[in-house]
């Protein structure tokens, strides 16, 4: 479990690191929907961390959870855009929500265990 925790975060900080190094600049008309599908996939990111740590992590309901998110997000905000409605705010604080809401379950995890 702790392995599986520690290759998590460890990927997770090396791809930030990568990221934050690549001279790659991206359009802003993609601002949006970039931004969404990064939140949709950190939440799933944190969900998979929790289910390990509560040891019921399953590899296809996360796979499945974190393209779908992110295809959710990035749809809503896609139609939000030809709508002319700002739609991706509603998947920014439903991801935003769920993501604090891992993010305090799995910090109370870790402190009982300490």
């Amino acid at each position: 479990m702790w392995l599986g925790l520690f290759l998590g975060i460890l990927g997770l900080a090396v791809g930030a690191a990568i990221g934050l190094n690549l001279p790659l600049m991206l359009p802003h008309a993609y601002a949006k929907y970039l931004s969404v599908a990064a939140l949709a996939a950190l939440d799933s990111v944190f969900g998979g961390i929790r289910a390990a740590m509560e040891e019921h992590f399953d590899n296809s309901i996360f796979l499945s959870g974190f393209f779908s998110n992110a295809l959710l997000a990035a749809g809503l905000a896609f139609i939000g855009e030809r709508l002319g409605i700002d739609l991706y705010l509603a998947a920014v604080v439903a991801f935003g929500v769920r993501l604090f809401h891992n993010l305090a379950i799995i910090r109370r995890h870790l402190l009982k265990k300490r």
